[in-house]
């Protein structure tokens, strides 16, 4: 599978859920998290400065999932990437 164009494939990490003085918070209560966590799993020929393994933060309304031998993945577009993770 090979993302095209300014479509980014990422592989969604999941948060830890959030508590508050020992209660977990349900993920749909979490609305102050607008974003989400993925690993760049491919990246289309005109998308630059993201290489493959990198971690990347995005809008969480943005794009949708693909299910891919047996493995759902997240496609979205290069401009809902908001912060790249440096190591």
């Amino acid at each position: 599978m090979r993302a095209v164009s300014y479509y980014v494939v990422v592989d969604k990490i999941k948060n830890k859920k959030p508590e508050n003085k020992g209660f977990v918070i349900a993920e749909h209560q979490d609305d102050e998290n607008k974003y989400l966590k993925g690993k760049v799993i491919s990246k289309g020929e005109l998308v630059e400065g993201l290489e493959e393994g990198d971690i990347v933060w995005y809008n969480r309304h943005s794009g949708h999932g693909i299910e891919f031998n047996e493995k759902l993945y997240y496609v979205i577009k290069y401009g809902d990437i908001v912060i790249v993770e440096w190591n």
